[in-house]
């Protein structure tokens, strides 16, 4: 026996030809710790396939998923002027800017979208919790405003998925003040008889609940989603008691007639999709590809039946 031939040499070629596995293939599930293939949550849009739980995704996955063939166009949002408060605390405001962007990819907190589901033209509007806690600045006001004037102009239903973690501090005054200019945009999509749809996400909290994102005619909600103004903590430190099991969680808001439904992600297309055409006035959507044909045409291109023995 070589030793040399038999041991040296393949662990010499194993060492070589080693590859590095990234660390970004495999997610451990926040809630049941199972460790679940990126490809694979990716495709059940970061739903545990285990024990259901919803993680976060960003507006672009999420619209990848809503829209027909994942396809859509992004509306143009009124830039708001940087800084308009010279704001400063660990960091300064444009810092914190500038890294949220990076760490994310996209230039703020709220995308708006053009597109089609179930064959329906609709518009869009996701806020991404990943930037800055989806944080509600003069950015995002003009984002829903430019919202519901696309929807009038258009005349399309308006799909709102909310996810903030309140107003951005570094705007002070001009971020409340986006919460009367939001509630004049839904104003608009009512005087023009549009619907509004709000699909509420963990977390909604803030002045988006005092605002758009209560405003809705329909209301649904992801599972176990947190939706309030305070926070759980902040009311027992204030009232000194103890707090209802699953308090300002989707399915006790459902239970206290909060919301509307109470929807996986993974079934959240068909559910809008049903409720858009409802509020529209159009016929349940056709499944597959192609949108039936209208009677007339179906029975003048039906074959005779000398074309047939022809």
């Amino acid at each position: 026996m070589n030793w040399i031939t038999n041991y040296v040499r393949p662990r010499i070629n194993s060492i070589f030809s080693r590859r590095e596995v990234p660390e970004n293939l495999w997610h451990k599930c926040d809630e049941c710790g199972t460790m679940l293939f990126h490809r694979e949550l990716a495709d059940n849009q970061n739903v545990c396939t285990q024990c259901d739980h919803h993680m976060g995704i960003t507006p672009r996955d999420r619209f990848k998923h809503l829209f027909d063939g994942g396809i859509f166009s992004e509306v143009d949002v009124p830039a708001p002027k940087d800084d308009p408060l010279q704001f400063r605390d660990q960091k300064k405001y444009p810092d914190r800017m500038k890294a949220a962007q990076k760490k994310t990819g996209e230039k703020e907190a709220m995308l708006v979208a053009l597109g089609e589901i179930g064959r329906t033209p609709i518009v869009a509007a996701a806020q991404d919790f990943s930037f800055m806690g989806g944080s509600m600045g003069m950015y995002v006001g003009n984002a829903i405003i430019a919202a519901a004037q696309e929807a009038v102009k258009l005349k399309r239903p308006l799909i709102l998925f909310s996810a903030a973690g309140g107003a951005r501090m570094q705007e002070g005054i001009l971020s409340l003040m986006q919460m009367p200019r939001t509630t004049v945009a839904v104003e608009m999509l009512k005087e023009a008889k549009l619907p509004y749809i709000v699909v509420l996400t963990h977390p909604t909290t803030g002045g988006v609940t005092a605002s758009y994102a209560m405003l809705g005619d329909v209301h649904i909600s992801e599972p176990n989603a947190l939706i309030c103004f305070a926070g759980p903590r902040v009311i027992e430190q204030t009232i000194r008691e103890k707090l209802p099991e699953g308090f300002q969680r989707a399915e006790y808001l459902l239970d206290h007639g909060m919301l509307d439904r109470v929807t996986k992600r993974t079934e959240m297309r068909e559910e809008l999709i049903t409720i858009t055409r409802m509020l529209t006035n159009q016929p349940p959507a056709v499944k597959g590809d192609l949108p039936a044909p209208e009677p007339e045409e179906a029975t003048a291109e039906a074959p005779t039946e000398d074309a047939v023995e022809k």
